[in-house]
């Protein structure tokens, strides 16, 4: 049954829509490409190369549920590459690459507080432009056997003083200081000794965490052999875009932010329109799109002048707005919906504004974009 439901997981996330099609291609997601767009190799790199060398780490993220106590050795998902992966003379594997990977081991968590482990490896990345590079790569959430043995005996420790506390103060309160002091303590040390005891018997049958590894959570994949790659030229990766005659859209700065409940959804754009066009649109006919082709409408959680003001030809604004998204690594566009028509009038990469963000508001937005690093399901007050 287990296997049953990891292969429709599977299958669902093969299916999901893409911006890039070709029948030729090995992946049936988002690594395919179309043809059409596809750029002579003269027009892509640069004509120099650099080496993916050994012990390099690519940050990626996963596109579906990896799942200690679900997921099997032996299935096969997808990674994203979420940053541009930079060398010396330039970038030589871009974000949106996808890698095939492979789950290669998985244990569950067990009792003694012994956490679950999931062991990754990777054979291929595909890039937007349709190359296929054999890679070797590895990626574990299995602590080192010293660290995570100090880790089980720390927490067990506590259990056992804890214990020690409460069966202390349960003696004093049961008979009395006087018996405490008749006794020369004996009683005090009896008691902590019983609670002692029963604390050590809690952190025996603790049980420790599940792996859950979730689209989002940023993996760091170390590369195992060294490989030389062509430098991409700047121009080859700017992303395609949809324009409006008279109709001019300037992002100036993109920043990532927390939702209410402290989760990091929501990218906040500061725009500027010049609308010489002839259409008259409004902040609620903008929306951003990702590349998995999913629509996100503005938030009315952010700041709402562009949201409700209406944009008329001759008409210039700059403001901000916002939109709550699955995943602030995607990359987006943002577009202009024609209500008439209820396709796109323009679409603006956010990929292409991005590169030029000033480092200060890009150094921000790496540190608050980065989510939990130890991939552990949350304690289940019924799992006992």
């Amino acid at each position: 049954m287990r296997k049953r439901l990891a292969i429709l997981l599977l299958v669902s996330v093969m299916s999901l829509p893409c911006a890039y099609s070709d029948e030729n291609t090995r992946f049936q997601g988002h690594a395919e490409y179309d043809k059409e767009f596809a750029m002579p190799q003269e027009d892509i790199f640069t004509g120099k190369t650099e080496t993916l060398d050994k012990r390099d780490v690519i940050n990626m993220t996963v596109s579906q549920v990896l799942d200690g106590s679900f997921s099997l050795e032996g299935d096969e998902f997808f990674a994203e590459v979420t940053s541009d992966v930079i060398g010396d003379k330039g970038v030589i594997i871009p974000k949106g690459s996808i890698a095939h990977g492979t789950i290669v081991q998985t244990a569950e968590a067990k009792r003694l507080g012994r956490n679950g482990y999931m062991d990754l490896s990777f054979d291929t990345l595909t890039t937007p432009d349709g190359r296929e590079i054999p890679i070797e790569g590895k990626m574990s959430t299995r602590l080192h056997p010293v660290k995570e043995a100090a880790k089980i005996v720390a927490t067990d420790v506590g259990y056992t003083a804890a214990g020690g506390v409460v069966g202390g103060l349960f003696a004093v309160q049961a008979l009395g200081i006087e018996a405490a002091i008749a006794s020369h303590g004996y009683t005090v040390a009896g008691g902590a000794a019983i609670g002692g005891a029963v604390g050590l018997g809690m952190s025996l049958y603790r049980k420790g965490k599940n792996v859950l590894i979730s689209p989002g959570d940023e993996i760091k994949v170390r590369i195992l052999s060294s490989v030389e790659l062509p430098v991409y030229k700047e121009d080859a990766l700017k992303k395609k875009e949809l324009n409006y005659p008279g109709l001019e859209i300037r992002i100036s700065n993109i920043l990532f932010e927390k939702d209410p409940f402290g989760e990091v959804n929501t990218i906040t754009l500061s725009v500027s329109i010049t609308n010489m066009s002839d259409r008259t649109f409004s902040g609620m006919d903008l929306f951003l799109i990702n590349d998995y082709d999913s629509v996100f409408n503005p938030s009315i959680f952010g700041d709402t002048s562009l949201l409700f003001s209406q944009i008329k030809p001759g008409d210039r604004f700059a403001g901000r707005i916002s939109f709550a998204v699955h995943n602030v690594k995607n990359s987006f566009w943002l577009g202009v919906n024609d209500r008439r028509t209820n396709k796109p009038l323009a679409k603006i990469s956010l990929d292409n504004a991005y590169k030029h963000v000033s480092k200060d508001v890009k150094k921000r937005n790496d540190k608050i974009k980065k989510r939990k690093t130890n991939f552990y399901k949350t304690d289940d007050p019924f799992d006992i």
